[in-house]
């Protein structure tokens, strides 16, 4: 069984202003754990004492990402000169579903679908398939 979003849409909801502050510790988070992660790699290539390596030099590669990463953000921030002085999430919400589900279990897809509160979007076309591909099985939407 797949359930397939169509008119996918991207929204974008503001979360509040953002500034210098704001850019260097959002860089610093966005470079730590690729840092963490090379300075990682790298103790793995020491043969003398491998545990207390890995862990130190994951340490400094977290360090030092994390300051080349405010560094790019605040950097990029004032780059783009307050056009985009804000933070943001992004999510991409469709306008309706379509099930699409093998014979097998077709018939329990409609009774779940059925059993579902109304007004939470879902419409099953008072039962009628529609059938994009003969050869997966039916689709309700």
């Amino acid at each position: 069984m797949a359930i397939i979003g169509q008119d996918v849409r991207l929204v974008e909801q503001v979360t509040g202003r953002m500034g210098h502050g704001g850019a260097a510790l959002h860089g610093a988070a966005g470079g730590a754990l690729p840092g963490a992660l090379i300075g990682w790699i790298f103790g793995l290539l020491n043969w003398l004492d491998p545990v207390v390596s890995r862990l130190l030099l994951a340490l400094y590669g977290l360090v030092f990402g994390a300051l080349v990463g405010a560094l790019l953000g605040l950097q990029v921030y004032v780059a783009q000169r307050g056009r985009r002085d804000f933070a943001s999430v992004s999510f991409m919400p469709p306008s309706r579903y379509e099930v699409v589900a093998d014979d097998a279990v077709a018939d329990e897809a409609v009774r779940l679908l059925a059993e579902l509160p109304s007004g939470t979007g879902t419409s099953t076309s008072s039962g009628t398939w529609k059938s994009s591909r003969p050869r997966r099985g039916p689709a309700v939407t």
